[in-house]
């Protein structure tokens, strides 16, 4: 879809001005009178589609989002505080501009406040800063604006992102131990190889003795490691950037999303969180009156899963030919039995979105469990791990040791 740019006047006649992403002008048009907006100019938008994300800067470079959910959740809740204690929009957000310590969400709140005062609504404000505020943000925000609940969005926000927050720091948590385990087994490994078995090489090949297969094994590798370490970094580094500029493509990002579904031991506690994510931010819209088919599309980016966030637009085509919210989910094969049933309850007492927030509580409780269990799940494998290389290490050092031992007792 593109984008327009708009000038129309509101029911009070007010001059207001936003963008908007449609398929063409007729069907901002159609919007902008739903939204009781008599349009005045729609013409095809003049600030290039990722503006924002076409200024290299670090955080553009490693992947990582310019602004912290921290710093979201404060901007959440001191908007939150300002708007409900009667403060105008354009004097909170130059108050949050000269307040902010983060200079990317600094940058955009004075840009917010310029085009503010062009007359600019809040959310349309905000959208044209999609690095920083997701359209399920924006969206929030535009209801509140609609309704005259803008204060109520903004602390559903702080909710969501302290409750997104809370599961990434108990993720964290638990991959902690397996995560410094396999760093000191790599970091072992080096060491071995470049001195270690170099000097019990030598004082093998001093003595011209048959070695077992163990010991040639680990002589060979090291030899290997010492000859073609800069080759090796070599690979490595180009491995790990050709990954990421294949996991950037659409294609690569969509397999990738699916595989961390499917990987062993915690693909089930990533999916699981998903769905979780899914289930609190479609209650979240809901309740703040999207309809619902705009709500799923919100959702299906908000859950950054692109195969999720496909299963999730399915769901929206389906509802859009006619079929139940129940039926959809069904088909999209996402969501246990137990949940389907509270899904056919909703629907049927018409509090889907009250029934959607037990799902997601019933989703954390389980990645809570699965994450409280994963320790004792990779532990075993890691003391495997490390059992072999002990063992190779002690047929491959100390059997030789042994022999010569033997031999000279003879």
């Amino acid at each position: 879809m593109a984008a327009f740019d708009y000038i129309g006047r509101n029911s009070s006649g007010t001059q207001v001005k936003g963008s908007i992403e449609a398929a063409n002008a007729t069907a901002v048009a159609e919007q902008l009178n739903r939204q009781q907006i008599i349009p005045i100019a729609i013409e095809p938008s003049k600030n290039k589609s990722g503006d924002a994300n076409n200024q290299l800067d670090l955080a553009q470079i490693f992947g990582s989002s310019p602004v912290s959910l921290d710093d979201l959740i404060v901007f959440c809740r001191q908007m939150y505080a300002l708007v409900r204690s009667g403060v105008p929009i354009l004097r909170a957000i130059n108050g949050m501009a000269d307040s902010s310590t983060n200079k990317q969400l600094k940058k955009a709140l004075v840009e917010i406040a310029s085009q503010l005062e062009g007359g600019y609504a809040l959310s349309s404000a905000l959208n044209h800063h999609p690095r920083i505020f997701t359209p399920l943000f924006i969206s929030l925000v535009h209801v509140g604006e609609n309704t005259g609940q803008l204060e109520q969005a903004f602390a559903k926000l702080a909710s969501y992102f302290e409750r997104e927050q809370e599961t990434r720091k108990r993720i964290k948590t638990a991959l902690r131990y397996p995560s410094f385990v396999i760093i000191a087994i790599v970091i072992a490994i080096v060491i071995l190889n470049i001195f270690v078995i170099p000097t019990f090489a030598d004082m093998f090949s001093k003595l011209g003795a048959e070695l077992p297969w163990a010991t040639k094994a680990l002589i060979n590798s090291s030899a290997f490691f010492l000859t073609y370490w800069p080759h090796m970094l070599i690979v490595c580094v180009l491995s790990f950037f050709g990954t990421r500029s294949y996991l950037k493509t659409t294609d690569g990002q969509y397999r990738w999303d699916r595989i961390k579904t499917r990987l062993p031991i915690v693909g089930s506690i990533i999916e699981r969180s998903i769905l979780a994510r899914f289930s609190h931010s479609f209650a979240i819209v809901l309740k703040a009156g999207v309809p619902m088919t705009t709500g799923l599309s919100l959702v299906s980016e908000a859950v950054d899963n692109s195969y999720m966030g496909k299963k999730i637009v399915a769901m929206r085509t389906a509802i859009e030919s006619g079929e139940s919210l129940l039926r959809s989910a069904i088909a999209s094969e996402l969501f246990t039995p137990l949940v389907l049933q509270m899904v056919a309850v909703g629907e049927e007492t018409g509090r889907v979105d009250e029934l959607l927030q037990e799902v997601a509580e019933y989703y954390e409780r389980e990645v809570d469990y699965e994450l409280s269990t994963l320790t004792a799940k990779i532990e075993p494998i890691l003391i495997a791990v490390v059992a072999a290389m002990v063992l190779i290490l002690a047929l491959g050092i100390f059997t030789p040791m042994w022999d010569m031992m033997s031999a000279f007792k003879g």
